[in-house]
């Protein structure tokens, strides 16, 4: 197998110039309207994903053969650290969508892709995935209690979920649930299962505030006794965790991506700041301990993003990209965190108010230590694998 790294700089410069055009010049602008919410928001929005289609920018990471951009995966991460820039970013470019397009592009049957895909694709419907239980640890699926049985040709789903972002907007959920019995290995026994939201007994118990907002989305559900068809399985019964893994393994390279791309914004936020504020008889960017905020920021970024690019590579090459993967999961989340967290001190008590995007970005940066997997769990997987076989390391 080669091990020689391609030149991703250089990977479709047009289309990267033409998404950073896009996210700074019109995205990014748009943020205080569409921070504030409401109709006037909504329709900034429409309008946002109306030019990115328009620009050719639309669904860029969707498979060709679906109606998407079809961009390489590599190519598309890296089109990702740009859309990064802004929070709302893959709403406006209809990449929020990707994973599970591409779940269902791989384990779907033919009537969930005529029915799902095609509306994925364009917009007109969102996804979403209801994994973690508030009665067990989210980072260990085993536990999952939720249940699926099949009787007389459908299958009957009992369920509580929470977590599951986007639900309360989503034509349809992907729900994890245990099928099979004790006698099936932990691994084998979780089944996934496309739920219609209109299905009778679905309920929307809460949109969960988390950190003192809603704007994730992030929706506690409630199935009883839902009947959906037995063909509804996404794959195979029993391969569940196949199924989640096919779908969060890409799906966390591209929220590292996203991650760099708003490290960077608050970097150069950051920069500025230093550049214009003055205190104490010289200008913030003069004083020993700032600079050294900015070289640190700088280093950090740029070792998360070669990391990154790398889990990349190897995924392109193998399709699992195990031990790169976990590495920029727990080290680009902390990237993040401590990039943004060094920009707020800079900007002193402004960084904590809307009037920039800082207090939005820690807030997600926190999010990130948790969601696709805690921090700690990455780190298991690191070290059990290369405690296993050292010769495995990454970087040879």
């Amino acid at each position: 197998m080669s091990t020689a790294h391609p030149a991703p700089a250089t990977a479709h410069p047009e289309i990267l110039d033409r998404m950073r055009d896009f996210i700074d010049g019109a995205v990014i602008p748009a943020e205080p309207v569409l921070r504030a919410g409401g109709p006037e928001s909504a329709e900034v929005m429409t309008g946002l994903r109306a030019q990115a289609k328009e620009r050719g920018l639309w669904a860029l990471g969707h498979p060709a053969e679906i109606g998407g951009g079809g961009l390489p995966f590599l190519d598309y991460a890296l089109v990702n650290e740009i859309i990064g820039r802004s929070w709302y970013g893959q709403a406006a470019t209809g990449t929020i969508s990707t994973q599970d397009s591409i779940m269902l592009h791989l384990d779907g049957t033919a009537e969930q892709k005529r029915r799902w895909l095609a509306p994925m694709v364009t917009g007109d419907v969102l996804p979403s995935v209801a994994m973690t239980e508030p009665e067990v640890a989210g980072s260990d699926p085993t536990l999952i209690r939720s249940t699926g049985e099949l009787v007389d040709g459908e299958w009957v789903v009992n369920a509580h979920k929470w977590f599951t972002t986007g639900a309360s907007r989503a034509g349809f959920t992907t729900v994890f649930v245990r099928t099979e019995g004790p006698e099936a290995a932990p691994h084998r026994a979780i089944s996934a299962i496309l739920v219609p939201m209109d299905t009778p007994g679905v309920r929307i118990d809460r949109v969960l505030h988390t950190m003192g907002s809603t704007a994730g989305d992030h929706c506690e559900i409630s199935m009883t006794d839902v009947r959906v068809p037995a063909d509804s399985l996404v794959g195979a019964r029993g391969e569940g965790f196949v199924v989640g893994q096919r779908r969060l393994g890409p799906g966390r390279i591209f929220h590292a991506m996203r991650w760099l791309g708003q490290a960077q914004r608050a970097f150069e936020l950051m920069c500025e700041r230093a550049n214009q504020r003055f205190a104490h008889g010289s200008l913030l960017s003069e004083k020993g301990q700032i600079q050294r905020m900015v070289a640190d920021s700088a280093a950090e970024i740029q070792a998360a993003r070669l990391l990154t690019l790398d889990a990349g590579r190897a995924y392109d090459l193998d399709g699992r990209a195990t031990v790169q993967i976990s590495l920029v999961k727990f080290w680009g989340a902390k990237v993040l965190h401590d990039v943004v967290d060094r920009a707020i001190q800079v900007f002193g008590a402004m960084g904590v108010t809307e009037d920039t995007p800082l207090e939005q970005m820690y807030r997600e940066a926190r999010y990130a230590r948790i969601y696709d997997g805690p921090d700690e769990v990455h780190r298991m997987v690191v070290a059990r694998r290369l405690l296993a076989d050292p010769s495995r390391v990454p970087w040879r």
